[in-house]
Formats: structure tokens, C-alpha cells, sequence
């Protein structure tokens, strides 16, 4: 607390509108928005990975934050302030950081895959300042981001170095039985909590999120890999930033029409997640390869 009372004291309006800027790059909708454009359109196995480190790691960090339930900074002292456009951000409690988690998981994963030695200092930079940015916020304690930021590294390494076993089609099973089983573990672990004293419930949904995006992703891995098998590739330019225009348009159209349901209900909150997922990985590339299929045939 005594860190961020230091970088409550150097604030200043355009520093507030410059942090909250960068810890843009750490928001669900950025990590969504960049795991769809590989995956549909560039390099659907590094986007596997990249999905793969993300879920496993934002499962941990969600796990971890249900069972310590550590308030957020404002809370622990009533004192401090935390920036005020940073607020509706910062759900759930605050051990340990989701923006750094989702960030470090994005961007050491861009670092790990580029060659050139610039673009890798840009990337590493780029959740450093994401996991800082939450602190001069005020949303996040020291602790909250430098636990995020190592575990989130040692899921990514694992992960990087391990990729190629982890990719061959013969351990397809086996790898979406292994997330299956870790997200059906935090809901059922979530759900447990719930029941018992100590776990407010309202601020404790993002672990049934990340268990419903976990077992989306673990069913759409095993449905494309063994069934689908579709093609990042089309024929012309024009069609690919159509596939990559309409998903991104459909997509947020069904998180918006998801968004309807009551969001206080976990188990609504884990569907949610699961459908949005699913759709991604799954049966939007179904729908536009049943397209091109269709219009090759004509």
C-alpha cells in the first residue's frame, strides 16, 4: 500500500489518461480480438497456444483469487483512491491481477513466436507497463501483479517449450481432456466456495468465467482438430477480410446478446462463456468454411 500511496501523490490528469490507455492492452476484448485474427486468418497453431496459455493461466490466477479473497486496494485502506475511470474494470478481488495475467499470457507469447530482437523488447514492454499501469491505478497491490506476471511466465514457457508434443494430433485428446478436467475443477472448487460463508458471490464470477471459457475452449479444440480441420487460407484477399470482419462482428454481437442473461447467476455466467468460446473456436469456422465450400461448388 505504501507503493501506491507514492504513485497516488505524482498523479496527474494526462499520466491518469495515458495509464488507463495502456492498461487497454490488457482488457479481455484486446486478447479476444487478437487470438481471433491469428486464428481464423494467420496461424490457427500459434493462436492454439496462445488460447492454451490463456485459459490455463487465467485459470490458476482465478483459482488463487477465490480462495485468498483479497480485497481491492481502496478497501484494505479507505483512505487511498484509486483512479476513477479505472473502477468498472476492476472486478473480482484483487489477488492477484487479471489485466497482468491476460497481458503477460498475450504478450510473451507474441515475444516467444517474432525473430526480431526489437519486436520482442516492444512485447515484453508491453505487459510490464499493463502490470504497472494497474498499480498507478490503484486497482492492484505490487503483490497482485508481480504473482500474476510469474505465474503467467511459467505457464507461457511450459507451454512455448513443450508445444510440440502438445500439438500433435495424437495428444488432441488428451490435451482438451487435461483443460476439461482443470476447468470443471475450478467450477466445481468455485461452487463448493460459493456455498460457504467468506466468498462474495458478486465478486467472485470471474472464476466461473474462466471454467466456461476453459471448457469452450477444451470441447472446440477437440471438435476442430478431430472433425473440422479448416483452413486459414482463402482463395482472395477480399474473402478473408470478410471471414475476419464478420466474425469479429458476430462475435461481439453474441457477447452483447449473452450479456442479457442475469449476470449475478454463476451458472448463466459459466454458459456464457462456454457459448462464446465454443462459437470462436469452433462453429464460426465451421459456418465460413460450409461458405466456401458452398461457393466453390457454385
Amino acid at each position: 500500500m505504501s507503493f501506491l500511496q507514492t504513485l497516488e501523490k505524482i498523479r496527474i490528469p494526462i499520466l491518469d489518461v495515458l495509464m488507463q490507455g495502456i492498461t487497454f492492452f490488457g482488457e479481455e476484448l484486446v486478447i479476444i480480438c487478437v487470438v481471433c485474427t491469428l486464428y481464423w486468418c494467420v496461424n490457427k497453431r500459434f493462436a492454439y497456444l496462445l488460447a492454451l496459455n490463456y485459459f490455463v493461466a487465467g485459470l490458476f490466477v482465478q483459482t488463487l483469487k477465490i480462495t485468498f479473497r483479497i480485497p481491492r486496494p481502496w478497501i484494505l485502506d479507505p483512505n487511498f483512491k484509486a483512479v476513477e475511470s479505472a473502477l468498472p474494470g476492476a472486478t473480482g478481488y484483487s489477488f492477484p491481477s487479471g489485466h497482468t495475467q491476460g497481458a503477460t499470457s498475450l504478450y510473451t507469447n507474441l515475444a516467444l513466436k517474432t525473430q526480431k530482437r526489437w519486436l520482442k523488447i516492444v512485447f515484453s514492454c508491453a505487459f510490464l507497463l499493463v502490470g504497472f499501469s494497474r498499480m498507478y491505478l490503484g486497482v492492484h497491490t505490487p503483490k497482485d501483479v508481480l504473482v500474476s506476471m510469474t505465474l503467467s511466465l511459467v505457464v507461457a514457457f511450459i507451454i512455448w517449450y513443450k508445444r510440440y508434443p502438445l500439438l500433435k494430433y495424437k495428444h488432441t485428446k488428451k490435451v482438451a481432456l487435461g483443460l476439461f478436467i482443470l476447468s470443471l475443477g475450478v467450477l466445481i472448487y468455485a461452487s463448493i466456495l460459493a456455498t460457504r460463508p467468506g466468498l462474495d458471490l458478486t465478486i467472485a464470477l470471474d472464476a466461473f468465467k474462466a471454467a466456461g471459457a476453459g471448457t469452450g475452449f477444451a470441447l472446440g479444440w477437440y471438435l476442430e482438430r478431430t472433425k473440422l480441420k479448416f483452413s486459414t487460407r482463402c482463395p482472395k484477399l477480399s474473402l478473408q477480410g470478410l471471414k475476419l470482419g464478420v466474425g469479429l462482428l458476430t462475435t461481439a454481437l453474441l457477447k452483447v446478446v449473452l450479456g442479457f442473461l442475469p449476470k449475478e447467476n454463476p451458472a448463466f455466467v459459466f454458459s456464457a462463456y462456454f457459448v462464446l468460446i465454443l462459437w470462436i473456436i469452433f462453429f464460426y469456422p465451421f459456418i465460413f468454411k460450409f461458405y466456401l465450400n458452398k461457393r466453390k461448388h457454385s
